[in-house]
């Protein structure tokens, strides 16, 4: 097929189309994300295979199999609408407004950190529509290698060199108890006198229980009395419950230890640090807006730093109400 013929058949909707079905590897989830039916995701992918002279996918019963213009495709794509959003950068610049779409994921423990960021990042570019996904650190493997967002906010990224990352702060996890716990007047507790408790732990892929875990293997300690909960928030309210002991953020629990609701205990090997990091794929090109975005939080770190070291405190105002703006 010639290339003006190719150009006259492709369309923008059916490459957006492609690139949902591509990243999901599946129709229906990605009708879902982009509110169409299924027929009509099919029919987008049939004009486009049309239009290329190649089928791009197969079913083999419910499994949905990408085959290789598929990925050639992809590529192409990417840079495509790479190139298409930095034509909107440049137009917002010239009317003296920048706007796009930044797309997050950060894993549970980030949550502490990652909204100080985006009010301020939001504060000096009002126009950018800021979408964030929280999930556990599998979850948020997964959508690296699916290249699902434009970054994703982690702690211990895994070694690979396909992935750029900046490390932005560092991420303690300490034991925390309830304040008269027998521990806090044992002598020189330790990890193993810590598990002969109930441990209140997060599910499996959670970053904090695979850090707990790593430790325990290596002090050769069994962690036979685990109670396993969702969230970082059930974890703290079980040990305010004095359900069980439990290792957390500190981010996540410091409102808690300033205010006498829990205490933290001193053992060997603790704090375990880990930095969270943005984290994305070499091949997903920045979009403009998230180029900016890691500009923004590279000028700020200092200040981030400097505010989740000290006492809880408010962050200092920027100066931007937390309204829309009115229609004109």
């Amino acid at each position: 097929m010639t290339t003006p013929k190719l150009l006259n058949r492709l369309t923008f909707r059916q490459l957006q189309v492609f690139r949902a079905v591509h990243e999901r590897q599946s129709y229906s989830r990605a009708a879902e994300a982009l509110g169409l039916t299924q027929p009509a995701v099919s029919a987008q992918i049939r004009q486009l295979e049309q239009a290329l002279g190649q089928p791009l996918f197969r079913y083999a019963g419910r499994t949905l199999h990408i085959l290789p213009a598929a990925d050639a495709l992809a590529a192409s794509a990417r840079a495509i609408f790479g190139q298409v959003a930095r034509l909107q950068m440049s137009l917002s610049d010239l009317d003296g407004t920048i706007s796009g779409e930044l797309n997050l994921a950060a894993v549970s423990t980030a949550q502490y950190v990652v909204p100080h960021l985006l009010a301020r990042f939001r504060a000096h570019y009002p126009n950018v529509q800021i979408r964030l996904r929280v999930c556990n650190r599998a979850q948020a493997l997964e959508r690296l290698a699916e290249q699902r967002d434009d970054l994703v906010i982690m702690a211990r990224v895994p070694r690979d060199e396909d992935l750029v990352f900046m490390p932005i702060l560092d991420n303690e996890m300490i034991p925390v108890v309830w304040p008269g716990h027998p521990l806090l007047a044992a002598h020189r507790p330790t990890l193993e006198d810590l598990a002969r408790h109930y441990l209140l732990m997060r599910e499996p892929g959670s970053g904090v229980r695979g850090a707990l875990e790593e430790l325990a293997a290596e002090q050769d300690v069994a962690l036979s009395h685990a109670i396993e909960m969702g969230t970082n928030e059930a974890v703290k309210q079980g040990v305010m419950a004095q359900l069980g002991v439990a290792v957390l953020p500190r981010l996540a629990v410091r409102l808690e230890l300033e205010a006498g609701l829990l205490s933290r205990l001193d053992l060997p090997g603790f704090p375990l640090r880990h930095s969270w990091c943005t984290v994305y794929h070499r091949e997903r090109f920045p979009t403009p807006v998230t180029e900016l975005f890691l500009r923004f939080v590279r000028d700020h770190l200092n200040e981030l730093q400097a505010h989740f070291s000290a006492d809880p405190a408010p962050l200092p105002s920027h100066d931007v109400a937390c309204l829309p703006e009115a229609a004109n």
